[in-house]
């Protein structure tokens, strides 16, 4: 009554299965690599976010550009005591910066009063005075102005780097858990076919216990594997919802997370996801996003040095600005050329241990990034060398495993012949059945390995994305 029952429920199981098998081919998805990417490249945060690095890059552009601007500035001093005006001072001053260590300076004071210094005392209209400042020694053609810009020009270029970089991660990324998905997904309708032979055997041996060829052991051996068939489609299941989850991840729409339908598979294992690649010649590699961002750096730091050795020198600033006076409040102007200031600000550090210590600090920050440079080259080319000798071996591995599959499936056919004929047992055919089907899960697998391999000769080649 028992076995009885168990077959009735393996019947249920089965309809259930093929029932399912026929609604998944009816109504399944396909959801392309090329489709899975266009809608990670578009909608993504990350993406988005990389693309954030390019407008930082112009805004500190914009911030060191902002050294370069007129600075208008004025003041207004004024005291009275005891009925008296002591003094009132006006003052307005319009400074150009240049790109070198110029300032074009102009202004106009005016002052008053009884205790006024003598030095600040004009005439009722003011006096106007336009000139210039110069430094002669530092920062004549290297200061913070200039390295500023020019840092910032290496900072875009690195924003760049930036940028390309977190897109090959994503994309990176992105593509194993397709892979990943893709193993899954093809394991099912190996494991299927796995059910479908476990259950002929089972019909086969039961149909034969029935007509007292086999034994009520041979009847459950049969049921057993079945019943293991189904456990290890189940186990993959999870292993599949799992890594469907992990796509859905990547999945956006607009700012909204994605789901995929119940009935969604991905391509084939055996479609290639890439195009054939060429082998990566190291004389390109500077041109790898993560070098080039290294050699940006290495730019970007030696940059601070030259201005760093710059203030070695002493500062010595050199004003000189002619005095213009008016007869009325027009703009008209008096100039002689006795009329004029002009003055000097020197100064120096006697030691200079300061300086100096940032220069030091400089030196081995520069000595850091070039061995970071030569470790990251290296590195890379092992690893693009690595790969595409990867991509060899599993190659051959396909070309052999392809013959070991048909090779198991004339051998299961064979042992079901002889099984037919009462010349073998549950016990054989099921270890033709396992070699069977563990050569195809080897060969989906050797598929998919060979994909990552090729994966990760495009990351590492800088050919992932174009």
């Amino acid at each position: 009554m028992i076995r009885r029952t168990y077959i009735c429920a393996c019947y249920i199981l089965i309809f259930l299965l093929n029932c399912f098998q026929a609604k998944s081919q009816r109504d399944s998805t396909i959801f392309k690599y090329t489709e899975y990417l266009e809608n990670i490249l578009i909608y993504h945060p990350i993406a988005k976010k990389a693309d954030l690095r390019i407008t930082l890059a112009k805004a500190e552009m914009l911030g060191a550009k902002g050294a370069l601007d007129p600075i208008i500035s004025s003041g207004w001093n004024q005291k009275n005591f005891d009925d008296k005006l002591y003094f009132r001072q006006y003052e307005a001053k319009l400074k150009f910066p240049t790109i070198l260590g110029v300032d074009i300076v102009g202004g106009y004071e005016n002052t008053d009063g009884v205790f006024l210094n003598p030095d600040a005392n004009t005439d009722q209209f003011g006096l106007w005075h336009m000139g210039i400042e110069v430094n002669i020694l530092q920062g004549l053609i290297i200061n913070e102005r200039k390295t500023a810009i020019d840092q910032a020009k290496v900072f875009q270029e690195m924003a760049k780097n930036e940028q390309q970089i977190m897109i090959n991660d994503l994309i990176y990324n992105a593509t194993t858990t397709y892979l990943t998905w893709q193993l899954y997904s093809s394991y099912k309708s190996i494991l299927e076919e796995n059910i479908s032979i476990a259950n002929t055997y089972f019909e086969n041996t039961k149909q034969s216990y029935f007509n007292g060829e086999k034994t009520s052991l041979d009847t459950l051996e049969a049921y057993v594997l079945y019943q293991d068939a189904i456990a290890l489609i189940q186990k993959n299941e999870l292993g599949l919802i799992k890594s469907k989850q992990n796509v859905e991840n990547y999945l956006w729409f607009q700012e909204s997370p994605v789901t995929l339908k119940e009935l969604t598979f991905p391509e084939n294992y055996d479609d290639q996801l890439f195009s054939e690649v060429t082998y990566y010649d190291n004389a390109n590699l500077p041109n790898h996003p993560i070098i080039a961002a290294a050699l940006n750096k290495l730019t970007y730091f030696e940059i601070e040095q030259r201005l760093k050795r710059e203030k070695l020198k002493p500062k010595l600033k050199l004003k000189y600005n002619p005095l213009f006076s008016t007869t009325d409040n027009s703009f008209s102007a008096r100039y002689s050329p006795n009329d004029y200031k002009w003055g000097f600000d020197f100064a120096m550090p006697i030691l200079l241990r300061s300086e100096r210590g940032d220069i030091q600090k400089g030196r081995v920050k520069i000595e850091e990034t070039k061995l970071d440079i030569e470790n990251k080259r290296n590195e890379l080319q092992n690893k693009i060398e690595s790969s595409w000798e990867q991509q060899n071996i599993l190659q051959l591995q396909k070309v052999i495993l392809r013959q070991n599959v048909v090779s198991y499936l004339e051998l299961l056919n064979g042992e079901n012949e002889k099984f037919n004929f009462g010349e073998s047992s549950v016990f054989l055919l099921n270890k033709r059945q396992d070699k069977y089907i563990s050569s195809q899960l080897k060969l989906v697998e050797v598929y998919i390995n060979q994909q990552i391999e090729m994966l990760n000769f495009l990351y590492f080649s800088n050919q992932l994305i174009n």
